[in-house]
Order: C-alpha cells, then structure tokens, then sequence
C-alpha cells in the first residue's frame, strides 16, 4: 500500500518518489514470499517460489537512483545499464521457475531443514546449470555495498557544493537520503552477520523485522500527515515530524523568510558560487534549521531548489537581454553563481525544459 502512494502521488520529487516506491515494492515481494516460507503457505503456491529472487538485485540500483533524484542529478538512457544484471538473473531464473511443483517442494523442504518427505523428481534440466546460486548472497551483498557507496559519494559531493557537512546538515533532502542510505548500510551488516552465523533463511527474520517498523511508522504518518508527500522524505527517515516539535512561532517564520527574500532578490545572494544554507543562515542571524523549516513550510522547496529558481530566472532574463548573443552559456553560468556549465544546463532544463542554448533559440529565431 505504501509502496503505491510513493509511486503515483503527485508531489514536487515525484521522480524521487517513484523510485523509493519500486524500492520498497521490490523489498515487500520479497518479504511476502519469505512469509509464505516461514508460515509454511508457499505449499499452497509453489509456482511462485524463488520468484522473487531477481528483486533482490534491484536494491542496489533503485537506491542509488533514488538518491539522484533527490539530490537533483541529471538522469539519461545510461542509466538503464543498471539493470542489466537484474534482467540477466531474472533470464537465468526461468530454469528454476520452469521446475514442477515437486521439484519446488522439495527445494522448499531442504531449505527451510523441514523433516518432511521428499517427492520423487524426474527433470532433465537443472534449475541451476551454471552454479551460479551458490555464489547468489555474497554477490547480492556485493552488489549492494557498490550502489551504497556510489550514492553516499554523491551525497558527500553534493553536500560539499551546499557548503555542509553530511552528518550535521540541517537540509531536509541530505538529511533524508544521509539516513536512507545509513539505513540500507545497517540491512546489509545484519544480512551478513546472519548470513555467516546462521543457517538456512532465519536471517531474514531480522531484515523483515527492520525493515517492516519503518513502513508501519511511515504508513501511519502519511494517515494523519496530508501534506507528507510535500517534503523530502524517505520511509526510513524517523525524524521527518521534527518540525512539529520547533519552537518557532508563527511571527517568527515570517521574520525569516522576510530575511531570505531581502538576501536573495535585494542582495543577488544566491548569485555567489560559495552559498549555502549555513552561510544564508549565519547572514540572517538563524539556525540552519529553522531556516530549512521556513523554506520547506512557507516556500514548500528545499535551499537547492529555492537556490536554483533564482538562478535560472537570473539567467533567463541575461539571456532574453542579450541580443547580440556576446556572452557564452559558461560565462551566464558564472554569473548567476554555478561553478559548472554541465549543473546549470541540468537545473535549467528541469525547471524551463530546455537548456539554456535551446532557450536562447527559442527567443532569437
């Protein structure tokens, strides 16, 4: 249920959210055919066992595109190549889910160490030619680390051009994906604590367990919380309601955002290439956080967002002023405060849908 809302509520990062929700779909599939081990009902749909192993390779990729999305890096086709191995496995697992049921039964009885009686198979293909199950855990934890690793160096890198730290940023977006990606960190330690200490699939119980107290805490917030889907937020970030708990009134939210206005349409601040919120924040005389807090409740956008509005509208209107064309897209780039050609093409493409070359076109034929 919560993996639906994530995937078609209409929300600012809905891109963002699309991917957190097949994230958390491909973990609920999982899970559920775990149930169905445990429980002993997998007896009762044996077609579908190990159908959902392929999943387990989507983790890593779903995570790692998630991140991007929340942190407002550019996407293209190339990223498809992070599913190459998913479909591979996926290809390779119809040897097994070809099996008879018998066959199915009895991998489910050997698995699960059941003193049952087995039945007796006759196949003349065998579910895993190429012996490449034995190797599946540690490759799937491989896997995984590599996307982890991936998507905190982006995390890292981004909080560097904002001018914050990861671990104490006050920046709801870093803030949530710091904790998702803390999270999926702790999921792959227990899976290989359980893996190497226990026997058969009683590991899973852990990673379920840890897993599934999120989804409930956050099932329940997005119940009483209609405007959840209007901040940045993972199902794994338990500090989302902190704002609730600010001390802030409302006469003092209006005197910050006042003072973030003045900065950014009287001062140009977000046209310097070193602004971030810490440096807006010690300006205006607030907490990083109280910041953040006005900008995502009165402006419903983060610092990065609001940072780069203003930039594109600057540029928009350098590029509308010059006829001439006189000045180059790295020199407007400089100007409106980005220390890269390539990050202003991608924030003005998303908020113009064009870049800013085709925008140019666009108003000199």
């Amino acid at each position: 249920m919560l993996s639906f809302f994530f995937i078609f509520k209409h929300s600012s990062n809905i891109k963002a959210n699309r991917c957190q929700g097949l994230l958390l779909l491909s973990l609920s599939l999982i899970f559920l055919e775990q149930v169905l081990n445990f429980t002993g009902l997998i007896v009762n749909v044996l077609p579908v066992t190990n159908s959902t192993a392929w999943l387990n390779f989507l983790i890593g990729p779903l995570l790692y595109l998630y991140v991007k999305r929340s942190l407002d890096l550019p996407g293209s086709k190339k990223e498809l190549i992070n599913f190459i191995l998913p479909l591979l496995y996926l290809i390779y697992l119809s040897f097994d889910l070809i099996q008879s049921n018998d066959f199915k039964y009895n991998s489910y009885v050997l698995s699960s160490h059941l003193n049952l009686p087995l039945h007796e198979v006759h196949s003349s293909i065998s579910n895993d030619p190429l012996q490449v199950n034995k190797y599946l855990d540690p490759l799937m934890a491989i896997q995984i680390m590599l996307y982890i690793s991936l998507s905190f160096w982006r995390l890292v890198k981004k909080a560097g051009e904002a001018g914050t730290s990861v671990f104490r940023t006050s920046d709801d977006v870093l803030r949530s994906v710091r904790n998702i990606i803390f999270h999926m960190c702790m999921i792959i330690i227990i899976f290989i604590i359980v893996k190497t200490r226990l026997h058969g699939n009683a590991g899973n119980y852990f990673i379920g367990t840890y897993v599934a107290a999120f989804t409930i805490i956050t099932t329940f917030r997005i119940m009483k919380d209609s405007t959840y889907f209007d901040r940045s937020g993972s199902f794994m970030d338990i500090s989302i309601g902190k704002y609730r708990k600010s001390s802030l009134t409302d006469a003092g939210k209006e005197k910050i955002l006042n003072n973030i206005l003045f900065e950014f349409e009287t001062r140009q601040y977000f046209s310097e290439n070193l602004a971030s919120l810490s440096d807006l924040s010690k300006r205006i005389g607030e907490c990083p956080h109280h910041v953040s807090q006005v900008l995502n409740e009165k402006l419903n956008k983060s610092f990065f967002e609001l940072l780069a509005t203003y930039r594109v509208e600057l540029a928009k209107k350098i590029l509308s002023e010059d006829i001439k064309n006189k000045l180059i897209i790295e020199e407007i780039s400089e100007m409106v405060g980005y220390n890269s050609k390539t990050a202003f093409n991608n924030a003005f493409k998303k908020l113009t849908g064009k870049t800013p070359s085709e925008f140019r076109k666009s108003i000199n034929p």
